[in-house]
């Protein structure tokens, strides 16, 4: 008799045949909890444990960020590592090979700085220009830009009109401002008997503003193109839904455009911050050096005055580490201010 006719008999007669791997029910040595089914393992395919990368997954990147990262420790991090040296040690500047004893000072050096009248005149000056300079470079040129976007005629003529400023040397466009603003220029000309007396640039409660105007002129063209890159992210159905609605332009200015280039205002908000607070070479040909009787001086050329023309180049590295942290203390309070809806929407 088969194996087969053996069980279907012992069916018949209703007898259960024992348990094995064939009945389909499991053994006593592979129990599994209720309710739950059991793991199958994929035969052939032992796990793969994952490697330890110290390069990281893509370490193609690193390589190609490398020159980058090498710019930015050998221009900026280890000038600024041995600034902030310099500021706690007496330092000297001395010929090739020769090596003098250069003490550990503390804050000796910070101590001169901050009780320096000239340095308390510079920042109160850098603080005059900022507050004329930030707000009339992010609204002229958010304005600026906007009427720039909507023309159609000669619209790269133009563009290029505001831009060409920004890429000319200083020494060349300051003479044309020498021209304007001296005592006897033309804008005196044309003010005729209300012409300040000093003149603009040898006045000391007009010299920096008349600086911070020039800056303002000059680097708008870059600015505009910021907040041009800007305005092409706003859907021009926005508009249109704004126009049926009955708003007139200053609504759409107002509501779409505004809004819409919150990021852009950081941003040029920032960059106008940390041109202004390292401003030397404006003051430095426009009014003879910080004239006049440092009306018009910067922290910046402060420390060109005393690391390079008086030798104390100590007192100049802590000038300008103070000015660093200023800096980072100013567009921190920006970035909340102006950035901070952004950052949360």
């Amino acid at each position: 008799m088969s194996l087969r006719s053996a069980s279907g008999a012992s069916r018949r007669d209703g007898a259960v045949p024992p348990p094995g791997p064939e009945s389909g029910a499991p053994s006593s040595g592979n129990k599994q909890p209720a309710g739950r089914k059991p793991q199958r393992r994929r035969p052939g395919r032992p796990e793969i444990k994952q490697k330890f990368r110290p390069l990281g997954k893509q370490p193609l990147g690193l390589l190609f960020s490398a020159p980058y990262v090498i710019f930015i420790l050998g221009v900026l991090a280890y000038p600024l590592g041995y600034a902030v040296w310099i500021s706690f040690h007496r330092f000297y500047f001395t010929a090739p090979g020769v090596q003098v004893e250069r003490p550990f000072v503390g804050i000796e050096n910070y101590i001169t700085v901050l009780s320096d009248p000239a340095v308390q005149r510079s920042f109160l000056n850098i603080l005059v220009f900022l507050v004329i300079n930030v707000p009339l470079t992010v609204g002229l040129s958010l304005i600026l830009a906007n009427a720039l976007n909507r023309i159609t005629r000669l619209k790269t003529f133009f563009r290029v009109s505001y831009y060409v400023p920004y890429v000319t040397a200083s020494v060349a466009v300051i003479g044309v401002w020498l021209f304007l603003f001296q005592q006897n220029g033309l804008i005196n000309s044309l003010l005729g008997p209300l012409a300040p007396n000093p003149s603009w640039l040898v006045n000391s409660w007009l010299a920096m503003p008349t600086v911070a105007l020039y800056v303002t002129w000059k680097q708008l063209g870059f600015f505009i193109l910021l907040y041009l890159a800007a305005l092409q992210n706003i859907p021009e159905e926005l508009y249109e839904s704004a126009s049926v609605d009955g708003g007139n332009k200053w609504v759409q200015f107002w509501n779409i455009t505004v809004p819409g280039v919150r990021s852009a205002s950081v941003l040029v908000t920032l960059l106008a911050t940390i041109t202004g607070a390292n401003l030397f070479t404006e003051p430095y040909l426009l009014t003879g050096g910080g004239g006049p009787d440092g009306a018009s001086s910067s922290p910046v050329f402060l420390m060109y005055q005393k690391g390079i023309l008086q030798g104390n180049p100590d007192v100049a590295a802590a000038l300008g580490v103070v000015l660093v942290i200023g800096v980072l203390l100013i567009a921190l309070i920006q970035n909340r201010l102006v950035g901070g809806k952004s950052g949360e929407e």
